[in-house]
């Protein structure tokens, strides 16, 4: 299974609400475009389930996992130039699932957002590469996503509690943009911003900070997108799937 051709980009999106599993996902995946967008004067917000507490490479004491993590995420937003992240809560790292709750918690918050566009990780599995994009968390974040996409978000009747206790209306989201998933076929050329999505990454010091070559690393990684789209050498890219929900 795979993705449908992407669609063309919507030229009017205004707002963008990217909803990852995991801190460092949206920066892994997507940094370098999301500065464009923010370049544009979009406004871009994160919405991040899971505070990332199964992460890291040392003797970190768990309990303070989560709390670094957050405060990496919103350094390597800065580093983009988005203000605004959110956090949901009671959510695990390593134990999602595209449940009715999860699905509730992100249509409240596409509700509060109202974005046209919405960036978020695959719900298709990419088995050529089981590590890392195929995570169960990123795959059941892309689920839930999609179903608060549609219906969800944009039905008056679904998680009636959403309207009656907090006031929050309908919405539709018109574009969908899938991160890190099978075959995509929509590139966007960073190397412009590559540096500033490079310093995002290293925000992620529990992370990344013990790699080393992890600057050249990530380079060659996304000259290798550039390539396999045909872009000229020395060109730099991340690569989407893009859907129209309408």
């Amino acid at each position: 299974m795979t993705f449908p051709p992407s669609a063309e980009p919507l030229p009017d999106v205004q707002r963008v609400l990217c909803v990852l599993a995991h801190p460092d996902d949206v920066d892994f995946g997507s940094a370098g475009t999301i500065a464009h967008w923010v370049e544009k004067g979009l406004e871009v917000a994160y919405l991040l389930v899971t505070r990332g507490d199964a992460g890291g490479f040392d003797d970190t004491p768990r309990e303070q996992m989560p709390i670094i993590r957050e405060a990496e995420q919103r350094a390597a937003a800065a580093a983009i130039g988005v203000k605004q992240v959110e956090f949901l809560n009671g959510y695990a790292d390593g134990t999602l699932t595209p449940s009715l709750e999860l699905r509730r918690d992100i249509t409240a918050a596409i509700r509060r957002f109202r974005p046209d566009r919405i960036l978020t990780n695959s719900p298709l599995r990419r088995w050529e590469r089981i590590a890392g994009p195929s995570h169960p968390d990123h795959l059941a974040v892309g689920e839930a996503t999609t179903c608060a996409v549609y219906p969800d978000s944009r039905n008056p009747f679904a998680f009636p509690e959403l309207l009656r206790d907090q006031g929050l209306q309908a919405w539709t989201v018109r574009e969908v943009w899938y991160s890190a998933g099978p075959d995509p076929d929509h590139v966007v050329d960073i190397t412009d911003t590559f540096d500033r999505k490079l310093a995002a990454l290293q925000a992620h010091a529990s992370q990344v900070s013990h790699l080393d070559g992890f600057g050249e690393m990530l380079r060659e990684r996304h000259a290798t997108v550039a390539r396999a789209h045909g872009l000229p050498e020395g060109r730099l890219a991340e690569a989407f799937t893009i859907i129209h929900t309408e």
